[in-house]
């Protein structure tokens, strides 16, 4: 008989008796379960997801955003009868923001907890390391964030959001449109890459493709006045990086960074007393930098979705359901940032492909479940339906990929102009 996460015993002994039974939050180690469901999945030995999380550290912001994407969707999901009739249950470790930790915590969950199927961690380096222990066990391995699609060699990985399969060409060049719309287009460039795998991969490329933020701003003839790499970590001196973007003087700072960079370089260029003109950062954590207040206006990112009403009202009651009560949860947890934004909707996708992969395939045999997401594909509830070929590391066509920018305290969707709530603010003046 395969063992199971304390938490996910003590939950199925409680429906064998007819109760109900909450388990307390563990640690690193400990699990966390979905809601109580009802109906026929009560009756059932629960079906038990794996996962890992940074929950704490450099990626913990963004991490926060994707555990309660997860527990709203596995709530919802329980309540609505589980999986084959079955309960899911999701045990989750913190994986403390640290590569090294997460092919060992993705072991224990095959190994030890004997967990019945995966969900990916945050971020690219962490996600690469599960990846290789999903591939080593032949698990199917849903994942949120990663877009370094050339190293995405593993069949049963599947993307929860997608710039497409070259998004090192892709961002770049919708970034560059975009500024050259503005009535005064941006000609002198900074360009700060965190050395961390995606974002080195989207300013630099990879492999035989070497393309990126850096070889597309020359090929359009804009003047590259400062090129800095720092290393992802927070041993970053970002005193030293505002000073040289100050000095470069640009029009635009492009900052291929995620999580928490951008603020830090923001605050680092408050205090010399400079502001740039205007700034995009890549994966940034939402919440911090509407947290800084005007210092942040009219920054820019890439995203995939942003709850626009006009968005909304495409998707149906069902999207806008989920949306209000994703506030509701990130309110209570006090995040910065409560509306659910790119990251909690790459987090959406990746549990919507789980479950489509599942219901397709009738089980939670994972060779099975790969094969059904090949064939069949994957309804997503904020995507629409999404195809996965191989030859292409499953990565589909970016088309909601846009541009998001802070107006007024909110991120609103900027770009492409057909599926803009606003148009681009310019730099002041």
């Amino acid at each position: 008989m395969r063992t199971r996460p304390l938490c996910a015993i003590l939950i199925a002994a409680a429906l064998m008796a007819g109760a109900a039974t909450g388990c307390e939050k563990k640690s690193a180690t400990g699990s966390q379960p979905a809601a109580e469901p009802g109906g026929a999945a009560a009756s059932a030995k629960p079906i038990v997801i794996g996962s890992t999380l940074s929950l704490s550290g450099a990626f913990a912001a963004t991490g926060q955003i994707h555990k309660i994407a997860g527990e709203e969707f596995l709530d919802r999901l329980n309540q609505a009868g589980g999986l084959l009739g079955r309960k899911v249950v999701w045990t989750v470790r913190d994986d403390e923001s640290d590569q090294a930790k997460v092919a060992t915590l993705y072991e224990q969950l095959i190994s030890q907890d004997k967990v019945d199927l995966l969900m990916g961690p945050y971020a690219t380096p962490n996600i690469l390391s599960a990846m290789a222990v999903a591939e080593r066990h032949g698990y199917v391995l849903p994942q949120h964030t990663s877009v370094l699609a050339p190293l995405m060699k593993y069949p049963c990985q599947f993307p929860g959001w997608s710039f497409g399969f070259t998004p090192n060409e892709f961002v770049p060049g919708q970034l560059f449109d975009a500024m050259a719309s503005l009535p005064r287009p941006p000609k002198k460039i900074a360009i700060l890459t965190n050395q961390n795998g995606s974002t080195d991969f989207v300013s630099y490329g990879a492999g035989d493709n070497k393309k990126g933020f850096v070889s597309i701003a020359r090929e359009r003839g804009l003047e590259v006045v400062a090129e800095i790499k720092y290393p992802p970590g927070a041993s970053t001196s970002w005193a030293p990086l505002a000073t040289q973007v100050r000095d470069a003087k640009p029009d635009l700072v492009i900052n291929s960074g995620l999580g928490i960079d951008p603020v830090n370089l923001l605050q680092a260029m408050a205090q010399l007393d400079y502001s740039p003109p205007l700034m995009f950062s890549l994966f940034p954590a939402p919440g911090p930098l509407i947290k800084l207040g005007p210092a942040a206006d009219r920054f820019l990112s890439a995203t995939i979705f942003e709850p626009d009403q006009a968005i909304l009202d495409k998707l149906g009651p069902a999207a806008t359901e989920i949306v209000k009560d994703f506030k509701r949860r990130a309110t209570e947890a006090k995040l910065a940032y409560t509306a659910p934004e790119t990251q909690a909707v790459a987090s959406w996708n990746a549990w919507d492909i789980l479950v489509s992969g599942v219901k397709a395939a009738g089980s939670v045999d994972n060779k099975a479940i790969c094969d059904a997401l090949h064939r069949q594909g994957a309804d997503t509830t904020f995507s629409g339906h999404l195809t996965f070929d191989p030859a292409h590391n499953n990565f589909w066509p970016p088309t909601t990929s846009g541009l998001t920018q802070i107006q007024d305290g909110h991120w609103v969707s900027v770009w492409p102009a057909e599926r803009a709530a606003a148009p681009i603010k310019p730099p002041p003046g």
